[in-house]
């Protein structure tokens, strides 16, 4: 893949040893990236993680805490201490967990430490839904319909903005995420419960219960850009990816890019993206997401933090994202040019997860055996082997299977022959889900929205 800092002068770095505050996949990823740049790498991990493959390769492999998340990978000062006592320079977060945390984004840096993500304010920023909000709009950023502050207390207010909005509104966390903290509201008579039980999940999930109201979309799509800055003021963005099959707000497909999207229209978008990165002097990756329904773009959120799906960018792009995410960190200057950026050729990326593929309920246990696919086009980004034992205790992610091909017909049909080879033996997979999936005629033929899966699921349950 090729390297958007290839072409700088030499200075000094930053730091030469990364410890990734993360697991499973992604800790593999971001190591194998640390050693490909001539980094020495710290791992951290709980009790569940002890016998982790990545930790044997790693030049220090700390335990922090117990198995569960809180007392460990979300552990601050524990983190911290590793870091000090192994000498890291930086502190890698991956995704989940403290990579979209500005407490703690704030605390490496005061501690002389590099954090491998944006400054807190801008993490901040753009975790605030309605501050992010505020900046697109300033940026010309294309938002979806409602105002740009948090909800008044008083009644009559509440009724007259959803009056202006117009039926359906959805009503949203100002601090939340994953999925959570919302309510669809179809009619004046369920507005104030809805508010009332909203705003109480977001204090009890997020610690505030600030809220705000929007325009809710029937049919849109879920469309993703991809983002790259330096420290200096140079941005490009890498393209576009198509993140519509979700369940429960959590996505189980991928791809790049977004079939059947003008590229005139897409550019403007891009380019605005690009503008609201450098007005707020943003640093490393990060992902604008979008609703797109009939022709427009309405941001959403801004994920400030690498992206599980970014595989799927860097096949199409050529660009290794997480090389350049830690050469940003660096302080390396971007030496990039938006009309440098050529995406290629179509990609599809299915997340594989320990469940069943019926009841979606996690699969814990040991992994007997193990067949990946190979060959041209084909991708694996696992963290698993056979004799593995997937711990009950975390995300049921166990890997990524990508694919790349000339075309999305082409990229369908080696996905389909991918997922056939794929075995996991020992626990329960979503595998027979997903190969199902690419054999639907809707989604087959790109016609499908964020509420399709879901649709589709429901029919096959009572078929």
């Amino acid at each position: 893949m090729a390297g958007p800092f290839d072409n700088t002068t030499s200075a000094k770095p930053r730091f030469d040893t990364v410890l990734i505050a993360n697991r499973g996949e992604i800790a593999a990823r971001i190591q194998r990236a640390c050693c490909e740049l001539g980094l020495k790498t710290v791992v951290v991990c709980s009790e569940a993680d002890k016998n982790a493959p990545y930790g044997k390769t790693a030049d220090h492999f700390l335990c922090v805490g117990p198995s569960s998340a809180a007392k460990s990978y979300l552990n601050q000062d524990a983190i911290l201490l590793a870091a000090r006592l192994t000498g890291a320079g930086a502190i890698h977060p991956g995704y989940g967990f403290l990579s979209e945390n500005a407490a703690f984004s704030e605390a490496v840096e005061r501690a002389g430490l590099v954090f491998i993500g944006p400054d807190a304010s801008s993490i901040a920023a753009m975790g605030d839904k309605i501050s992010a909000k505020r900046a697109m709009i300033a940026a010309g950023v294309p938002c979806v319909p409602g105002p740009d502050t948090s909800l008044p207390g008083d009644s009559a207010a509440v009724e007259r903005i959803a009056q202006e909005i117009g039926y359906p509104v959805i009503i949203k966390a100002a601090g939340g995420g994953g999925g959570r903290g919302m309510r669809v509201v179809s009619e004046a008579d369920a507005l104030h419960e809805a508010i009332a039980l909203t705003r109480e999940e977001a204090r009890q999930a997020f610690g505030s219960p600030e809220l705000y109201m929007e325009k809710f979309l029937q049919h849109p799509r879920h469309i993703e850009i991809q983002v790259l800055c330096d420290s200096h003021g140079n941005a490009v963005w890498l393209g576009h990816r198509d993140c519509s099959m979700q369940r429960r707000h959590q996505k189980v497909v991928e791809e790049a890019p977004a079939p059947g999207i003008a590229p005139d229209v897409i550019r403007l978008v891009g380019m605005a993206c690009v503008k609201a990165c450098q007005q707020i002097g943003y640093r490393g990756v990060g992902t604008f997401e979008f609703l797109y329904e009939n022709g427009a773009f309405y941001f959403i959120e801004m994920n400030t933090r690498l992206q599980v799906e970014h595989p799927v960018t860097e096949v199409t792009s050529g660009i290794d994202i997480v090389h350049a995410q830690i050469r940003a960190a660096q302080g390396e200057p971007l030496d990039l040019r938006q009309g440098d950026v050529r995406c290629d050729g179509h990609s599809f990326e299915c997340r594989i997860n320990a469940e069943d593929p019926d009841s979606f309920l996690p699969s814990a246990g040991l992994i007997t055996d193990l067949a990946l696919p190979e060959g041209p086009g084909i991708r694996v980004d696992t963290h698993i082997h056979a004799g593995y034992r997937v711990s009950p205790y975390y995300d049921s992610l166990v890997a990524k299977l990508i694919v790349h091909a000339p075309t999305r017909a082409d990229a369908m049909m080696k996905m389909r022959q991918a997922l056939a080879t794929t075995r996991v033996e020992g626990i329960s997979t979503n595998l027979p889900f997903l190969r199902s999936l690419f054999e639907d005629e809707a989604f087959v033929r790109g016609e499908t929205d964020i509420h399709y899966l879901e649709q589709w699921l429901k029919q096959r349950r009572t078929a």
